[in-house]
């Protein structure tokens, strides 16, 4: 029975590729899990799977904080190797962030294969610093290879959750009428700049027969404050697959799970990349997409700049004119989104799991 070690958590980017990986593995495979304490894996991960968790941060700030989370790092591998050893465990899996760096130098000490999952166009300083150490480095997107010139890559998509990739109903709550459907994700922790871009317009596209769903993510200080027959706001939806697969249009974020997830589903996309990003790999990861012809890119702005505004109103007068003469652009956006995709993802990570545990 082949035991594998998937380090992966702190944010949905992370998690979510490594439980789509998790379920698309034969079923003799035993996984154990590695997290952090008080994020997202707390909740979803000790369901199915045995998790342990360790303190893992970055190396930045003050010396002081340094230090701390160099001892966490070492008191964190020693613990894995421990652990590695105890429960015979045969390869290492992880979708970067800071439980990797714990995860692959415990990987690299036992003499075990590890494999990194790096989804950003750019990728992130532990897919950097310790990519080289891993048997292999699979990528989400073709381009993050020019920065991985030392490792073994492998391009394999992003792998998305089972419901993206099968057909969703629209779900029930959604406003019924026959105007074109926006939907706003905010992310779970909430982005506010967005969020209020996305009110500065609502009143013109909803008098105009748009039907909006914005899911505002958690700490927004304005949410409830627009009423309007045709618009439902939420802090989150667990339907997010049958929300993307019936939109006309999407407002999102740029981070790479994000990304994926709207290509699976083929749905047109306004991105609007987090500014504050670590080497700004959102911004990256939406020029990849604006090549394809994917998506439009919109930089975060005051609410007041028409930029937004414009660009909602090119994209969609086909639906909200219908004696427009506009060409459809939506059509091509789509057929965009496709070609980003890899709705094959799953299987071909799966794969790869299963021959680097045959050799």
């Amino acid at each position: 029975m082949p035991r594998l070690l998937i380090a992966a958590g702190g944010t949905g980017g992370h998690l979510f590729p490594a439980l789509a990986l998790a379920d698309s593995l034969p079923n003799n495979w035993e996984i154990y899990w590695l997290g952090t304490h008080n994020s997202l894996e707390i909740e979803l991960v000790p369901k199915r799977f045995q998790l342990i968790t360790v303190s893992a941060e970055g190396l930045q700030g003050s010396i002081l904080r340094r230090v701390r989370n160099l001892l966490w790092l070492l008191l964190a591998t020693l613990k894995l190797r421990r652990f590695i050893l105890r429960e015979q465990i045969d390869a290492v899996f992880t979708t970067g962030g800071y439980v990797a760096a714990p995860a692959i130098l415990a990987a690299r000490w036992t003499g075990l294969p590890a494999v990194l999952h790096e989804s950003n166009a750019v990728p992130g300083r532990v897919t950097r610093l310790l990519g080289s150490w891993c048997r292999i480095v699979a990528l989400g997107l073709a381009v993050t290879a020019n920065h991985l010139n030392r490792c073994t890559t492998a391009v394999t998509g992003t792998p998305v959750r089972a419901t993206f990739l099968r057909p969703q109903s629209l779900p029930a709550w959604v406003p019924q009428a026959d105007g074109p459907l926006l939907v706003v994700i905010g992310g779970s922790q909430g982005a506010v700049g967005l969020n209020r871009m996305v009110r500065n317009v609502l009143p013109a596209l909803l008098k105009a027969g748009c039907r909006v769903v914005h899911l505002t993510g958690c700490h927004d200080p304005d949410i409830g404050q627009m009423q309007h027959p045709a618009f439902v706001e939420r802090l989150f939806s667990s339907e997010i697959p049958g929300l993307l697969q019936h939109a006309d249009l999407a407002i999102s974020r740029a981070g790479a799970g994000s990304l994926s997830e709207l290509a699976a589903c083929c749905t047109p996309a306004i991105l609007v990349p987090f500014p504050y990003a670590v080497d700004q790999h959102q911004t990256a990861n939406a020029a990849c997409a604006a090549a394809l012809g994917a998506a439009v890119v919109i930089h975060e702005h005051a609410p007041d700049h028409p930029a937004l505004g414009r660009a909602l109103w090119h994209l969609l007068a086909g639906h909200l004119q219908p004696r427009s003469s506009s060409v459809d652009l939506l059509v091509g956006m789509r057929a965009g989104m496709k070609q980003l995709g890899a709705r094959d993802a799953n299987q071909l990570l799966a794969k790869l799991m299963i021959r680097l545990y045959s050799k």
